[in-house]
């Protein structure tokens, strides 16, 4: 089935010329005192915010201009997202019309950082957005300086040089039939047409279960255990601990293809009944190869600290070598609201030149194997080279979009939406690591609840050793 069409608008390059003023107003604004930055906004999405370098000599100006600069490494400042619906809506309302807006601060107190209302307004511009065409083909919107419009108004002459691209960026979309706890089935989504490619089966791992390949029939390696110390059982640990939660993604054939396992048990900090940072849970996501599971990320959740209803998280890549070094590269780190919930999102994009990709790409997740896939998976893909290397590997050799996972808050009705960026996918196990890692974080929000509350019956294992 095609992926999905989607846009992304990339702004950055930015760089502030104003020269030095006599006006009152303006004298306590120098690069080394007072840092600039501006939020960055589209309709129907939350604001950006990036800090602007500031430069005033002639010879600082010409190396930032964007149209002298030679270098493609341009820093980036924002990202925006939009699905087809959503570009074919503003199409439909607004037309050519629609704006971004970039409003332009300076903070004296080099404090804000535009987390609050101190900063001093410098100016807003705007920048029309045609995006007619812009599914099939990358463009440049604007590159070069442009007024500051309040600024050009008191004659202060400020200048804001920036970059706005757009560029197709197509997923594939996966979507949950049901709660990832209740075993659903998951479907591939292009526009109106569904169709199931994988089923999810959660279950419990027992205590004496050190083979997380037991219940999908794929044998365990020798040195497996040098990256699974923490599902030694503990008899003197805390019977109030949530742990030995798996999801196992098989292809439609039965084949077991990707599985999310918690290694580490999700357990509350000494005097309160929240899971902490100091002390967070952890899954393992999990491939399959050479005849048993390979590591491939590990994430890791707890509640932030004070009042914030916040969920934190981080995903950890491993490396090919992890089993002898150990070594992860951390590609996703942030929070998500624990009552409105949000969405986890891995980004690798570092500039606004990142090459474009064709929205032409396709995959069929029943077809015959590929290079590089498990033999007898009965899955792989059409995409004309291998995946020896893994997806996020990958990524960070290439950059851009790779995934992001709709997440519900605490008490309420979540069936996963995951996309994933096509040049991340090779073959079905490609896309069952993003989709078992969607669901460990769908249920970290689960596993990080209050202990002082109730968890529903299919996260409660009903045995003495756990007990939830």
């Amino acid at each position: 089935m095609d992926p999905c069409p989607f846009v992304r608008i990339l702004v950055g390059n930015l760089a502030l010329k104003f020269p030095v003023s006599s006006k009152p107003s303006l004298s306590r604004i120098h690069a080394s005192s007072s840092p600039c930055y501006c939020k960055i906004k589209l309709k129907n999405f939350p604001h950006q915010v990036a800090t602007i370098p500031f430069f005033q000599s002639q010879e600082d100006n010409n190396s930032q201009n964007p149209e002298t600069n030679g270098s493609f490494q341009k820093p980036l400042a924002a990202c925006f997202s939009l699905s087809k619906p959503q570009i074919d809506r503003i199409i439909s309302k607004v037309g050519s019309s629609y704006k971004l807006s970039i409003e332009v601060y300076a903070d004296p107190n080099g404090s804000s950082c535009g987390l609050t209302t101190s900063g001093k307004f410098l100016g807003r511009v705007t920048v029309p957005l045609d995006l007619r065409g812009a599914e099939s083909k990358p463009s440049i919107v604007h590159n070069g300086w442009i007024a500051l419009g309040h600024s050009r108004k008191n004659g202060s002459s400020a200048e804001l040089c920036l970059t706005v691209r757009t560029e197709p960026d197509p997923r594939f979309v996966f979507q949950f039939d049901g709660e990832p706890e209740c075993s659903p089935q998951v479907f591939q989504v292009q526009g109106s047409v569904k169709q199931a490619v994988f089923t999810c089966k959660f279950g419990f791992r027992n205590s004496s279960d050190r083979n997380l390949g037991s219940r999908s029939s794929l044998p365990e390696s020798k040195n497996s255990r040098n990256w699974l110390p923490s599902l030694k059982t503990d008899k003197d640990q805390s019977s109030k601990e949530r742990k030995g939660w798996s999801v196992t993604i098989h292809d439609l054939s039965g084949s077991p293809v990707a599985m999310a396992s918690m290694v580490t048990p999700f357990v509350p900090s000494s005097g309160s009944d929240k899971v902490s940072r100091s002390n967070p849970g952890a899954w393992l996501i999990l491939r399959p190869g050479c005849g048993t599971w390979k590591p491939w990320g590990r994430l890791e959740a707890w509640r932030e600290p004070g009042f914030t209803d916040a969920l934190g998280y981080r995903f950890d890549l491993f490396h090919d070598d992890i089993a002898a070094t150990g070594t992860t590269t951390t590609v996703a780190t942030s929070t998500i609201s624990t009552k409105v919930g949000g969405k986890f999102t891995m980004d690798m994009t570092t500039n606004i030149a990142t090459p474009s990709i064709s929205p032409q790409s396709s995959c069929d997740f029943g077809s015959e194997s590929c290079p590089g896939s498990r033999p007898g998976s009965g899955s792989g893909s059409d995409f004309g080279f291998g995946a020896s290397l893994s997806p996020l590997a990958q990524s960070l050799c290439r950059g851009g979009f790779v995934m992001s996972s709709t997440v519900e808050g605490v008490g309420k009705c979540s069936k996963p939406e995951v996309e994933v960026g096509v040049q991340h996918v090779t073959c079905t196990e490609d896309a069952a690591a993003f989709v078992a890692l969607a669901a460990a974080m769908d249920l970290s929000m689960d596993a990080c609840r209050s202990f002082s509350q109730k968890l529903r019956k299919e996260l409660r294992q009903q045995t003495q050793n756990f007990v939830v």
